[in-house]
């Protein structure tokens, strides 16, 4: 695709001011693809990964409607942006804000684990925009805080990622509250048939667009899958990160408890490392990221959910401590590195237990990851025992009842 400039959208002269004092010279693919069908007022059916710049091809559109026309409604809220978690909507909020500065538009920030009346306070006051988790504001159109009947622009973002944290009775709870007569941008790194059920039921002849292939890892990510016995999993991640020189690295397990174990392991290894998870506090949470972005921590140990959203720039290395139950939390996990067409690394501890996990990972990706010792730390191979066979009933039982244990244990 030609070179362009953000200038031949004829965006709003304070959005094209902001954009070039953050340094957005051009715009990225997916951005070229999205911002004039958007301000076109067409529907959107997105596949665009974290770290594609997806959140400036919503947000900008969206921010230029609401300096150029006028409300239909008089209830204040235009625009709605849902997303699966709060560091998500911190990072669009964000977004909103260094884009829209010096516009007068005004933003409320919705979701759980703070004060609800603080919100409340803000979206009484009046906000044309709204980013918010499902579940908090659903709290809030019980309570009548807040009216989405004039909302004209609809954002459902990491929409696959909402699907699997079985969000999708909140969505159409939400969604009952919305003027059928509205835009739908639906953007989700992966497509599977829950995404497609909402995209059929709720977008009207949307103009579909995908900035890498179906169900894949960003191009500039090295893969590597190191064969290790579970047991020594956390000396070989203190040795990547103290001899290789591997940090500050994004460390993933499937567990809360995972991750704790991980993080005192290794900082009794005099590592500095944090676990980041459902089970801490909100403040908590967002001191540990303000340590790992400030490069006070060497590691950060998140489970799926906790990780969604996380904005790190410059992050060469991710590390998934075992393979995830859901292959396709695979393609973000290790989304995180390699963004902006820099390079990165992501690494795989596999054990053998895991067989059936790469097995269907590799047919998700459609490519075989190369397994690989690390000297030092080979597998005692007189131990692997083999697989269960993968097309058994055993093994179905095996591969459901730990991906219905793994979906609620890493919440």
């Amino acid at each position: 695709m030609s070179t362009m400039s953000f200038a031949e959208f004829a965006l709003d002269p304070r959005l094209l001011s902001n954009l070039q004092q953050l340094g957005y010279t051009q715009p990225t693919p997916i951005q070229q693809q999205a911002i004039a069908p958007i301000l076109a007022g067409r529907d959107l059916l997105a596949g665009a990964q974290t770290g594609t710049g997806k959140t400036a091809a919503f947000v900008l559109p969206i921010l230029q409607r609401l300096l150029t026309t006028a409300a239909a409604a008089t209830t204040p809220v235009r625009a709605l942006v849902l997303v699966p978690t709060r560091e998500l909507a911190l990072q669009v909020h964000q977004s909103v804000e260094r884009y829209g500065a010096g516009t007068g538009l005004r933003a409320a920030l919705v979701y759980g684990g703070v004060s609800i009346a603080a919100q409340a306070e803000v979206l009484q006051a009046g906000v044309e925009l709204v980013i918010a988790t499902p579940g908090r504001l659903l709290d809030h159109l019980r309570q009548g805080v807040v009216s989405l009947s004039g909302v004209e622009v609809l954002v459902l973002d990491e929409a696959d990622r909402m699907l699997d944290m079985g969000f999708a009775d909140e969505i159409n709870a939400l969604l009952a509250q919305l003027p059928v007569a509205r835009q739908t941008l639906l953007f989700s790194a992966t497509f599977n048939d829950g995404v497609y059920q909402l995209a059929k039921s709720r977008l009207r002849d949307p103009l579909r667009i995908e900035v890498a292939p179906r169900n894949s890892a960003a191009g500039e990510i090295e893969q590597r899958v190191y064969v290790v016995d579970s047991e020594r999993k956390a000396e070989l991640v203190s040795h990547l990160i103290q001899v290789s020189g591997y940090r500050p690295v994004l460390i993933f397990s499937r567990t809360r408890q995972g991750c704790d174990q991980l993080a005192k392991a290794l900082a009794a290894r005099q590592i500095g490392a944090r676990a980041l998870h459902g089970d801490l506090s909100q403040s908590a949470r967002e001191q540990v990221l303000q340590d790992f972005r400030d490069g006070s921590l060497q590691a950060l140990v998140a489970t799926d959910v906790a990780a969604r959203g996380l904005d790190i720039p410059e992050l060469d290395y991710v590390l998934n401590l075992e393979l995830p139950f859901q292959p396709e939390d695979y393609v973000h996990r290790i989304g995180r590195t390699g963004r902006a067409g820099r390079n990165g690394l992501a690494i795989t501890l596999f054990s053998v237990d895991d067989s059936l996990l790469l097995e269907e990972l590799e047919s998700l990706l459609d490519r075989r990851l190369p397994q690989q010792w690390f000297p030092g730390f080979e597998p005692d191979l007189t131990r692997s025992a083999p697989a269960p066979r993968r097309h058994g009933k055993a093994a179905e039982k095996q591969r459901a009842k730990k991906r219905a244990f793994g979906s609620k244990g890493k919440r």
